[in-house]
């Protein structure tokens, strides 16, 4: 019972972070647009100059929620939420507009071309 309750509250914090990704989605692409943060190639958003307070905090609660998401996969496909996390990267750089600054596994930014 136990394992069906925890299974449940899972389930539950995983739809939470997937409904707060796509709520932040309109913020999240206006500061990938303006250049200010970009896609790692771990999956998650890094600041590309200075955030402002209010930025940070959207920058944080993304790669939260992102997390969350990485670990639910995890889980189920037997992976690390690294993995999970690289492969997502590699399908964010895929959809990602031009002008949007990508993180290459190396370490080094460029801008996607257009």
């Amino acid at each position: 019972m136990t394992t069906c309750l925890s299974l449940a509250a899972v389930g539950q914090s995983v739809q939470s972070a997937t409904e707060r990704i796509k709520e932040r989605l309109p913020q999240i692409d206006n500061l990938k647009a303006e250049g200010v943060v970009g896609e790692t190639s771990e999956g998650y958003l890094a600041p590309r100059e200075d955030l402002g307070p209010r930025q940070q905090s959207l920058l944080e609660a993304e790669n939260a929620d992102r997390r969350i998401l990485y670990l639910s996969v995890a889980e189920r496909t037997g992976q690390t939420a690294e993995a999970v996390g690289r492969q997502r990267a590699i399908r964010i750089a895929e959809l990602a507009r031009s002008g949007v600054w990508l993180q290459k596994p190396g370490g080094g930014w460029y801008r996607k071309p257009g």
